[in-house]
């Protein structure tokens, strides 16, 4: 199962997130809950990057996938809040449909990164 966990800072806005685990929802290749999460994952912290020109924080295991973290260590935009927040409301709708394959959590400490 995927675990996406997500920080709001102090103004409610997500400053950091965890994406770990894998969705075993079809053979290696052809899971479509893992190819969503990773191509809205991917591409919202992607356009961190191009559209608000910021650096975050990111970890990652690009050998054995499953484990991807983004923390924006500066004051969080209002268009890095909605891209944020758009992220974290979509793997919410994926979540639904797969229940079994995704929960998406908020946590109420800072993510750290191990």
């Amino acid at each position: 199962m995927i675990k996406a966990s997500f920080h709001r800072n102090d103004d409610k806005k997500i400053d950091s997130l965890m994406i770990l685990g894998h969705a075993d929802s079809g053979p290696y290749g052809q899971d479509i809950v893992c190819a969503a999460v990773s191509a809205v994952t991917i591409g919202t912290i992607n356009n961190l990057e191009k559209l608000t020109k910021i650096q975050p924080q990111i970890v990652l295991d690009e050998v054995n996938g499953g484990h991807l973290g983004c923390r924006i260590t500066d004051a969080v935009s209002h268009d890095s809040a909605l891209l944020l927040e758009n992220l974290y409301e979509t793997l919410l709708d994926i979540a639904d449909s797969y229940p079994d394959n995704i929960k998406v959590m908020l946590q109420k400490n800072t993510i750290e990164f191990n």
